[in-house]
């Protein structure tokens, strides 16, 4: 299985690629056989900002765009910005075939200085992978600053979603051909027995 993770962090170290990077790690503690990939969208804001101007994306942002398409599943961070996604963060998704995450898997999750941001999953990130119908698993993570190393349940939340995502990237496999949205689709419910 290919799981891509798309970090938006623009700092380096990044608590927002920090919280992708033990996403995936649980995700790959559920599934022996998932192939990571990571994306980081600071290293690709210059040609995403060209991909606006001139209609085509350069060869990193190419590569992106295809690994994000051709992923089995993906993890999506974003720092919070004025109680949002951020600006890269969105861009990068603009520019994405309006098809590619058809069906596609999805977990959710954001950083923030504080927790009242937290709501960003539920009222930005979800209705905008929806929009591009993909399948958004039930729990999304949230991160703020006093979550890392604290007993507030940010370990059992980034567990709890890395089941959800491995679950549903086993249960959406195609049916037929090369279409990527043709999908054997296990009711929920079942997935929870």
């Amino acid at each position: 299985m290919r799981l891509v993770v798309v970090s938006a962090g623009l700092s380096v170290p990044s608590s927002t690629r920090l919280l992708g990077d033990r996403l995936a790690a649980a995700v790959e503690r559920r599934a022996e056989d998932v192939d990571v990939e990571v994306v980081e969208l600071r290293e690709l804001a210059v040609e995403i900002a060209h991909h606006f101007t001139n209609g085509f994306p350069g060869r990193a942002l190419a590569a992106a765009l295809d690994a994000v398409a051709g992923a089995d599943g993906l993890i999506v961070v974003t720092p919070v910005f004025s109680a949002s996604y951020s600006g890269l963060f969105k861009s990068f998704f603009d520019v994405l075939d309006k098809d590619a995450l058809t069906g596609k898997p999805v977990l959710i999750a954001a950083t923030g200085g504080t927790a009242r941001h937290s709501l960003v999953l539920e009222h930005a990130l979800r209705p905008l992978f929806a929009y591009l119908r993909a399948v958004v698993v039930p729990t999304g993570v949230y991160a703020a600053s006093e979550d890392w190393g604290g007993p507030d349940g940010l370990a059992d939340r980034v567990e709890r979603a890395a089941t959800e995502l491995t679950t549903l990237m086993r249960g959406l496999t195609p049916t037929h051909g090369t279409r990527k949205t043709d999908f054997e689709v296990t009711p929920f419910a079942e997935l929870l027995k």
